[in-house]
């Protein structure tokens, strides 16, 4: 199966119909008629921010709170976002959460948006000062944590903490993937000296240009041993032409974050890892804290929600397995 027919079938179980925009789900008491907290993610296609609208949806059902399911259809749909939270902001809501897709692109319109209501980060920052709460996984520690996961498969391999390695950006300028790259790149510099990292690269958002860049380093770097593919859709186009090459016993990957296909991929030993968090909570914390901040109470400032890595050895321990297999509906 095709990684383009791959990502549309993991989307139609959502029934996103192509809008920017998924329905609430239908209020559970009278007061949710009175509360409303929208939710704005990055890319309503991506089964990670699926993952993420179905807790913010379960919060808003135990809360009784309205939660609008909003956000692009790209990452990189800058734009579309900032359209999103202007309009969002403009219905008066009592909080609004989101996750900005571009991190300096976003930190005027966040803090235009907050001089209205309370803004509630999640997952990825923004060039702002104005969030009432941020809840997010601690990506520097999170590259950190792949570089010692690629480093361990590396030697399961070869004995050798040691040769050229690469690491696959989906995007520049991410607030999340920018700390992972840091996080990696100075935990190779600092703790496996005998890596040399021989490809910095940055993508399109796309995973076609996952596979077609990694399929180029394959060619241009025979002695290749590592990649880090710092997100999902990285990690599928990356998992494919390994896959595609049968290079699964020569050249180790980890990704970031998880869906059926990188899953997939692990089980059969084409992924050596997966550096997962929990999006879940981010959008059930999200909603929740939002509530808590729009009725005056007192929440934390930054909160950190963690991240794991996975490998074939560990995924079907039970706090694993409900982070591989997550409630979207």
């Amino acid at each position: 199966m095709s990684i383009a027919k791959h990502i549309l079938s993991r989307r139609a179980f959502t029934a996103l119909a192509g809008a920017t925009m998924i329905a609430a789900m239908a209020p559970v008491a009278s007061f949710a008629q009175d509360v409303t907290i929208p939710i704005i993610v990055k890319d309503t296609t991506s089964f990670y921010w699926q993952i993420v609208l179905a807790g913010a949806r379960a919060a808003g059902k135990d809360l009784g709170v309205n939660v609008p399911e909003l956000g692009a259809q790209s990452e990189s749909d800058i734009n579309g976002q900032i359209s999103i939270l202007e309009n969002a902001v403009a219905g008066s809501p009592a909080a609004v959460v989101i996750s900005p897709t571009e991190f300096k692109a976003l930190g005027k319109p966040i803090d235009e948006a907050a001089k209205a209501v309370p803004i509630i980060g999640i997952d990825s920052g923004a060039d702002s000062k104005a969030f009432s709460s941020f809840l997010t996984t601690d990506n520097v520690q999170g590259g950190r944590i792949a570089a010692d996961g690629l480093a361990a498969a590396i030697k399961e391999m070869s004995g050798k903490e040691e040769g050229d390695i690469a690491i696959i950006t989906s995007l520049p300028g991410v607030g999340s993937l920018d700390q992972r790259r840091e996080g990696f790149l100075d935990q190779i510099k600092t703790k496996y000296p005998g890596f040399k990292v021989v490809a910095d690269k940055y993508a399109d958002g796309q995973a076609t240009t996952g596979l077609n860049m990694m399929t180029d380093l394959i060619t241009a770097n025979p002695n290749l041993v590592g990649v880090f593919a710092s997100n999902l859709i990285m990690a599928q186009g990356v998992g494919q032409a390994i896959a595609e090459n049968k290079l699964g016993d020569k050249i180790k990957v980890i990704g970031f974050d998880s869906d059926e296909k990188t899953v997939g991929f692990l089980k059969e030993g084409v992924l050596a890892g997966l550096v997962v968090q929990d999006p879940y909570r981010m959008g059930y914390d999200g909603v929740k804290t939002a509530l808590a901040v729009s009725k005056k109470e007192k929440v934390e400032a930054n909160v950190d929600t963690g991240a794991n890595l996975v490998t074939k050895a560990n995924m079907a321990e039970p706090k694993i397995d409900a982070l591989l297999n997550p409630k979207v509906n």
